[in-house]
């Protein structure tokens, strides 16, 4: 027993100890004697956070005051599971992190327009032989990285000197200089002007916690997170807003985001990268993708082979491609009360990836903006050759199409083995108690691109490729005949394993039910009652079409009736959903 209490003693010792040596250091740029030589204390604080960040130690805390803080941090180290090292706004403080600075010498440039010029010695993408990334035509200046702000407004770029006129700006390259023109033709001297000059804000380590940041106006090149985040961070309170690409970054295990928005950035709010187990809770995603780059290729938000991650009581709105979107081998992901709205194409497109459960949340206005190219990821929920997956008690109302299957021969690497390239197709998936109304074109859509017919039944299928070996009618995905590039062969309706059924439909005059197969293809089918659905394709058994009030959904409040079939079904949502008004219409 004395050796017991001996050993206790020392380990509150060492927690004691280990607990005092924890400091807190002071960031306050305002005050009078602010200098990153000072100790960081409240009287004596730092200038900058970078300084912070040199000194901090695992379990020190920053206080962050008020500002514009003009730098680039970069962590030199992280804490620990039991001492991780955090970065806090102080109370009620507005802490900015920029990658602009401000112009102040200008000269103004012969000749009747008030066009004016300054050095500019900056440099992006200089791999490329354009400045441009992607380096094609299409993106020839939505892929390069500078960015001018007059008085906060954007001003748009122009790739030669004679292409200036008001409100635009071009960079001379050769000559090291950069020509404004603001849009009200005044003298520029007189204005505030930021031009991002630094294109990485954070760079993090392992066990490091963030709150009440706000990022902004990065020059960072397409694919590359203005705020980039490693494993066990916890991102609270912070604003990632108006960058030339992605918000932030997010690569490790174990990441917590909450009460986070993103917002107006050139491209992606987020990418998430072997982010297993990422957790985003009570965040804001919205008006991202703000210079057009190419949908087909990342816009939005992107995820890419993460296991686990857990997505809720989020809002995905107004984003200029797809509100979330989950592409290239991601596993067993959770998507739940969540609010998509009025996101350009479609709410939400799991992509080439295993085992997504979607419930409990509410898709409105998805899809509309009809982009080309975006056949099958236009609606509410988009699966694309992602077999697995549960879809269950969403509100799927007033979005171009409402639940969608895309289909193409794709592959996609595995988590645990990136050289393991495997096919992957849309198979034993679960879509089953959710209300899917009075969405344009279609309630529910299947678009397989494929030739061989695999979303028919076997016996409506007129000409397939044969299987060899096993039949595929009702066997494990496992042992489908595959052809020498890994497809499946042999594939029916049946050997699909699409479980459809307790659904509640409903459309208004003229919008169709069921769509299977695509419309540019002859035997495609559109079905206006569920009659036939289960006839020839065998789903939507115990599903039903009519009974779909709610109170005013314009107004997103989709409260029903207390006798309403949506509650009789089993078709509502479970829990809240942020921006909508669920429950019982009294």
């Amino acid at each position: 027993m004395r050796y017991l209490v001996i050993a206790a003693a020392a380990l509150f010792a060492g927690v004691t100890a280990g607990s005092a040596a924890a400091v807190e250091l002071v960031v306050n740029q305002q005050h009078p004697e602010a200098d990153d030589a000072n100790p960081g204390t409240a009287r004596s604080p730092l200038k900058s956070i970078s300084a912070a960040a040199q000194r901090a130690q695992p379990g020190d805390r920053v206080v962050i005051y008020g500002g514009v803080y003009r730098e680039s941090v970069t962590l030199p180290r992280g804490g620990t599971p039991s001492q991780p090292i955090a970065f806090t706004a102080a109370p009620a403080a507005n802490v900015v992190v920029t990658g602009a600075d401000r112009l102040t010498e200008w000269r103004r440039e012969e000749g009747p327009d008030r066009i004016y010029s300054t050095p500019w010695p900056h440099r992006f993408i200089t791999w490329s032989e354009t400045g441009t990334h992607p380096a094609d035509d299409y993106h020839a200046i939505i892929g390069r990285a500078e960015q001018v702000h007059v008085d906060n407004y954007p001003l748009l770029q122009v790739l030669e000197r004679a292409k200036l006129s008001r409100g635009t700006f071009w960079v001379d390259a050769e000559h090291q200089r950069l020509y404004v023109w603001s849009r009200d033709n005044r003298d520029i001297s007189t204005l505030r002007v930021d031009a991002s000059v630094r294109e990485v804000l954070w760079r993090s380590k392992e066990h490091v916690r963030l709150r009440g940041i706000r990022f902004r106006y990065a020059a960072n090149q397409a694919q590359t997170g203005a705020a980039q985040f490693a494993a066990h961070n916890v991102v609270e309170d912070c604003v990632f807003e108006r960058t030339n690409s992605m918000g932030a970054a997010f690569t490790g295990e174990g990441i917590v985001v909450r009460r986070c928005t993103f917002e107006a950035n050139g491209m992606d709010a987020f990418t998430a990268v072997r982010a297993h187990r990422l957790r985003m809770t009570d965040c804001v995603i919205r008006n991202n993708n703000t210079k057009g780059f190419n949908r087909g290729w990342g816009a939005g938000n992107k995820l890419a082979l993460c296991r686990g991650v857990v997505i809720e009581q989020c809002v995905f709105e107004a984003n200029r491609s797809v509100g979330l979107w989950f592409d290239i081998g991601n596993e067993e992901c959770v998507v739940r009360n969540n609010l998509f709205a009025n996101n350009e194409d479609a709410g939400l497109f799991y992509e080439i990836s295993y085992g997504l459960r979607a419930h409990d949340n509410v898709f409105v206005g998805n899809g509309l903006a009809d982009t080309h190219g975006a056949w099958g990821a236009n609606g509410a929920i988009a699966l694309s050759s992602s077999p697995g997956c549960v879809i269950e008690r969403n509100l799927m109302v007033g979005n171009r199409e409402g639940f969608q299957f895309r289909e193409q021969l794709r592959t996609t690497p595995r988590i645990d083995d990136e050289e393991r390239v495997e096919a992957v197709w849309n198979h034993d998936t679960v879509v089953h108690n959710n209300v899917i109304a009075f969405n344009e074109r279609a309630q529910t859509a299947g678009w397989f691109a494929t030739e061989d017919g695999r979303h028919w039944p076997r016996a409506m299928q007129k000409s397939r490729p044969e299987a060899s070996g096993r039949p595929a009618d009702n066997i494990a995905a496992d042992y489908v005949a595959k052809d020498s590039g890994g497809q499946p062969v042999g594939l029916s309706l049946e050997a699909l394993a699409l479980t459809l059924t307790g659904n509640l439909y409903d459309t208004h005059p003229g919008q169709p039910l069921f769509q299977w197969g695509c419309l540019w293809d002859d035997d495609h089918r559109v079905f206006h009652s569920l009659a036939p659905v289960v006839a020839e394709l065998g789903l939507e058994k115990g599903s039903r079409v009519g009974g779909v009030s709610f109170r005013d959904p314009l107004t997103r409040d989709f409260r029903v009736p207390r006798d309403s079939l949506i509650l009789k079904m089993g078709c509502y949502p479970r829990g809240s959903v942020p921006g909508v008004r669920l429950g019982i219409a009294r």
